[in-house]
C-alpha cells in the first residue's frame, strides 16, 4: 500500500480522526495495519506517533499535500485489522475516542525482547567421542575433558549452553574448535516465558456427559452448524457440569481447526479453571491476565501469532486474544459486574463478545448458575438460545440450607459475629475434620445505614435505592441527588439501634481463632491477594486440606470447587441490598446462591448458613431456595415498575471537571438541553452529583436517562456527541457516556 490512514496517538475529540500518509519507500512492505508510527504533524511539522488503521493505493487528498511517514515505533506490535474494526465499533457504541478504544483492544503494546534457548548437542558417535576423552585426559585439556564427559554422561545427549558455560568453565575456543570438528553443534531456539510452565499435567481421561450434559452442547452445536453464529445461555445450579459441556464444545471447534476464547469474571479462578482445561487441551491452552509480566504477555501473543495455542483464559481482557479463526467465545458466570469496564471505553465485554463473534461466523455461550437479569430476559424473548442444567453432575446434591434471623439473635442476647447456629455447626465440621467457608458480603457495604431491629435501610422515595452516608453527615440518593438528614432512630421502627456494619474480614479471621483456638485459618481479601502467586498459593493450601476455615469475600465463593467444604457460612446476607444501586436484589441473589452452592460438591452433604436482618427478603428466600425462577419473577416485576434494565434501557452521562462551577452550569445546560429535546417517554434523572462528587481534585456529576428502546437513546447520545462539539468549554468539561450502568458513578 502506497498510503495509510493514521490516527494520533492522543486521547483527545479533536483529533479523533484519520489522517493520511505516504509510505517511503524504505518502508514498503513492513507497514501493517495496527502498527505504530512516526510521522510529521501539523504546520509545525512536530514528530507525533499514532496507530495504522488503514492503507489505500489510492489517495483521498492530493498527493503533493499529502505528508510522509517518517519511521516505525521501536517495538511496535502489529494488531489484527477486525480488532481495528472492533475498536471503531467500541468508540460509536460507548462514546470514546478511537485512540482510547485501539488501546484497549491491542493486548499487548510493544514487542520485549525474546528468550532464547540454547543447547550443546553432540554429533559425533559415542566411540568417536570417548576416544577423544582420552586424548584430551593424557594431554590435561582439562576443559575439552570436562565438556566431553558431561556429553557423554547425559542421557539425552545434549547439555543447556548457558549451564554448561557456567558450571563447566567453557570457553567459546572450545566449542568453536569441537564444532569445525564436527564433534557437536550448537542449537538455538526461542523459548516462551509461560506462566503456566510445570504446573499442570496433560491427563487424558474420557468424560462422559450425562443427559442434561450431552443435550445442552448437542443443542448448542446443531443449532450452531445450522443457523451460524449466535449466543446461547448455559443456566446451570451450581456443580451441575458447565465446564464439561464448554469443554465439549471447545473440542469439537478445534477438530474444525478454530479456536476457543475462554473469559472467567476473576484472576482467582485463574488457577483451577486453567487446570481443567490443561488437562484436557495440554499446551495447546494459553492465559492472559493483568498480572502477567510483559514479557510473559507478549509471548503468549506470539504463541497465539505462530499458531500454537488454540484456547486463551483469562478476565475480560483475554477477549481481545489476536485469533484468526475463532469458533467459540465462553463467558463464564457471565453475571459478574466485572465484565464490565470502568474504564473509557465502558464496554460491556458480552456485548463487545457478542460483536466479535459476529465478526468471524463464531458463537457464544454464556454460562451461569444466576445468569444477569437482562440476559435471561433475552434468552425468554427468544434473542438467545437456552439451555438448562437443573441437577448437579454424579451423587452430589445441593446443600441443607438454614435462615437465621440476626433480630433473633440480638433479642436471645447474642453479640457474637457467629450466630448459634453458624457456631454449633463449625464446631461439628472442626470435629469430623471437614472444611468451612466462611463468607463476608461486603460488596455495596460504602456509608449504607440500617436498622438493627427491624432490619430496614433508609432508602430514596424516588428511585427505591439504599441511601449513602456522606462524610458531612448527610444521607443522599447516587441516582437523583435526593438527600436527608441522618436520623437519631429508625424512620420505620424508632429503635434507636440505626448505624452502618463495620466487620472486616481480619475480625472475622480473628474471632474464629478466639472462639476456635484449635483451627487453621486462612483469610482471602484484597490485602492477602496482591502479590503475583497469592491466589494460588491460597487456593491450593486450602484444596489441600492445609487449612479448616477459609474467610474471605466475594472472591472465595465463585466458581471454585473444594471437594472438602460441607459447610458455608455467610456472615451477613443483606449488606449488598443495602448498595445504592438498583441491581442490589439481583447482585445479593447471585452472590448468596453461589456462596451456598460451595457446599457438598462431593459425597458428603453440605449445609450451608444465612445470617441476615432481613429473612423474608425475596432474594434471600430464593437462594436459599436455589429458584432463580422464583427471584425473577419478582425482579422483572420491580425492574418494569420503576423503568430499570433490562425492562428499559439506561444511559449514564458522567461530567468530570477541574472547577466546580463551570461543571455545574455545563450539567444544567445539557440537562436543559436533553428535556428541551422532548423525546416522548424519555426520563431524566439529575443532573445531580456523582457517589464520589470529588476524586482526585476533579469534581463529578451524573444524568441519567431511561427509555423502552435502546435507539432512542443511542440517537440522543449523538445529538449529544454533536452539540458538545461546537463549544470550546466541553474542552474543559469532561463528558463520557455508559450504558446500562452497572456500579454508580
Amino acid at each position: 500500500m502506497e498510503f495509510v490512514n493514521v490516527i494520533v496517538d492522543i486521547s483527545h475529540e479533536k483529533l479523533d480522526r484519520v489522517f493520511q500518509y505516504r509510505v517511503p519507500p524504505e518502508l514498503g512492505g513492513r507497514i501493517q495495519i495496527g502498527m505504530q508510527v512516526n510521522f510529521p504533524f501539523g504546520t509545525g511539522n512536530r514528530p507525533m506517533k499514532g496507530y495504522v488503521v488503514g492503507g489505500t493505493d489510492e489517495p483521498d487528498y492530493p498527493p503533493e499535500k499529502i505528508k510522509t511517514l517518517t519511521g516505525i515505533v521501536p517495538g511496535s506490535v502489529p494488531a489484527e485489522s477486525q480488532l481495528i474494526a472492533l475498536a471503531a465499533w467500541m468508540k460509536e457504541t460507548y462514546g470514546s475516542t478511537m485512540n482510547q478504544a485501539l488501546k484497549t483492544v491491542l493486548p499487548v503494546k510493544q514487542r520485549i525482547r525474546q528468550r532464547q534457548e540454547r543447547k550443546i548437542v553432540l554429533t559425533a558417535d559415542r566411540e568417536t567421542a570417548q576416544r577423544l576423552l582420552e586424548e584430551c585426559r593424557r594431554k590435561h585439556y582439562r576443559a575439552k575433558e570436562r565438556l566431553l564427559d558431561a556429553l557423554l554422561e547425559s542421557g539425552e545427549g545434549y547439555l543447556d549452553y548457558d549451564r554448561s558455560v557456567k558450571e563447566l568453565k567453557v570457553t567459546s575456543s572450545v566449542l568453536q574448535g569441537f564444532q569445525e570438528a564436527g564433534i557437536l553443534r550448537v542449537d538455538s531456539s526461542t523459548r516462551y516465558r509461560n506462566p503456566l510452565e510445570g504446573r499442570f499435567l496433560k491427563q487424558p481421561r474420557t468424560i462422559v456427559l450425562n443427559q442434561a450434559q450431552r443435550l445442552a452442547a448437542d443443542g448448542i452445536w446443531n443449532d450452531y452448524k445450522k443457523r451460524g453464529g449466535r449466543t446461547y445461555l448455559l443456566h446451570g445450579v451450581t456443580g451441575s457440569g458447565k465446564t464439561e459441556v464448554y469443554m465439549e464444545l471447545i473440542d469439537r471447534v478445534i477438530r474444525e481447526k478454530k479456536q476457543a476464547i475462554v473469559l472467567i469474571p476473576e484472576i482467582a479462578l485463574t488457577f483451577q479453571t486453567v487446570g481443567r482445561f490443561y488437562e484436557r487441551f495440554g499446551e495447546r491452552v494459553s492465559v492472559m491476565h493483568s498480572r502477567l509480566s510483559d514479557g510473559e504477555r507478549y509471548d503468549q501473543y506470539l504463541r497465539v501469532r505462530e499458531g500454537k495455542t488454540d484456547v486463551m483464559i483469562g478476565p475480560r481482557s483475554a477477549l481481545f486474544t489476536p485469533f484468526l479463526h475463532i469458533g467459540i467465545i465462553i463467558i463464564d458466570e457471565e453475571h459478574e459486574s466485572s465484565y464490565k469496564s470502568e474504564n473509557v471505553p465502558r464496554y460491556d465485554a458480552r456485548e463487545t463478545a457478542i460483536r466479535r463473534a459476529g465478526m468471524c461466523g463464531a458463537f457464544v455461550v454464556l454460562g451461569s448458575a444466576t445468569p444477569s437479569t437482562d440476559s435471561y430476559y433475552r434468552a425468554r424473548s427468544g434473542e438467545y438460545g437456552y439451555y438448562r442444567l437443573p441437577e448437579r453432575i454424579g451423587d452430589a446434591s445441593l446443600p441443607q440450607v438454614t435462615i437465621v434471623d440476626l433480630r433473633e439473635e440480638l433479642r436471645a442476647g447474642n453479640r457474637s459475629i457467629f450466630s448459634r447456629k453458624l457456631r454449633e455447626a463449625m464446631e461439628d465440621r472442626l470435629k469430623k475434620h471437614q472444611q468451612t467457608m466462611l463468607f463476608l458480603n461486603r460488596r455495596g457495604l460504602a456509608g449504607f445505614v440500617s436498622c438493627r431491629s427491624c432490619g430496614k435501610a433508609i432508602r430514596c422515595p424516588h428511585c427505591d435505592v439504599a441511601l449513602s452516608l456522606h462524610g458531612d453527615g448527610k444521607l443522599r440518593c447516587h441516582y437523583c441527588g435526593y438527600e436527608r438528614e441522618m436520623p437519631k432512630a429508625c424512620p420505620s421502627c424508632g429503635s434507636p439501634y440505626i448505624s452502618g456494619f463495620r466487620a472486616g474480614t481480619q475480625q472475622i479471621e480473628r474471632e474464629v481463632q478466639k472462639v476456635f483456638p484449635g483451627a487453621r485459618v486462612l483469610r482471602m481479601d484484597y490485602d492477602t491477594t496482591r502479590s503475583k502467586e497469592s491466589y494460588e498459593k491460597i487456593l491450593t493450601a486450602f484444596g489441600k486440606g492445609q487449612a479448616d476455615v477459609l474467610v474471605g469475600t466475594q472472591m472465595i465463593v465463585k466458581g471454585h470447587d473444594f471437594p472438602g467444604v460441607t459447610l458455608v457460612g455467610v456472615l451477613a446476607a443483606d449488606l449488598s441490598l443495602y448498595a445504592s444501586d438498583y441491581r442490589a436484589s439481583e447482585r445479593t441473589f447471585q452472590l448468596l446462591t453461589q456462596a451456598v452452592g460451595r457446599a457438598g460438591r462431593r459425597n458428603l452433604p453440605g449445609e450451608a448458613v444465612i445470617q441476615t436482618y432481613v429473612p423474608d427478603h425475596y432474594s434471600i428466600q430464593a437462594a436459599s431456595r436455589q429458584d432463580y425462577e422464583g427471584f425473577y419473577e419478582q425482579e422483572i416485576l420491580y425492574r418494569t415498575l420503576m423503568g430499570y434494565p433490562p425492562a428499559y434501557s439506561m444511559l449514564g452521562i458522567y461530567l468530570s471537571c477541574r472547577e466546580e462551577e463551570p461543571l455545574e452550569e455545563q450539567s444544567e445546560r445539557l440537562g436543559a438541553y436533553i428535556r428541551n429535546l422532548d423525546v416522548p417517554g424519555v426520563s431524566v434523572i439529575g443532573p445531580a452529583k456523582a457517589a464520589l462528587a470529588k476524586k482526585n481534585d476533579i469534581y463529578r456529576r451524573v444524568i441519567y436517562l431511561k427509555h423502552q428502546s435502546e435507539g432512542t437513546l443511542l440517537k440522543i447520545k449523538q445529538k449529544l456527541e454533536k452539540e458538545t462539539e461546537r463549544e470550546t468549554v466541553w474542552e474543559e468539561v469532561y463528558i463520557q457516556y455508559d450504558w446500562n450502568p452497572l456500579n454508580v458513578y
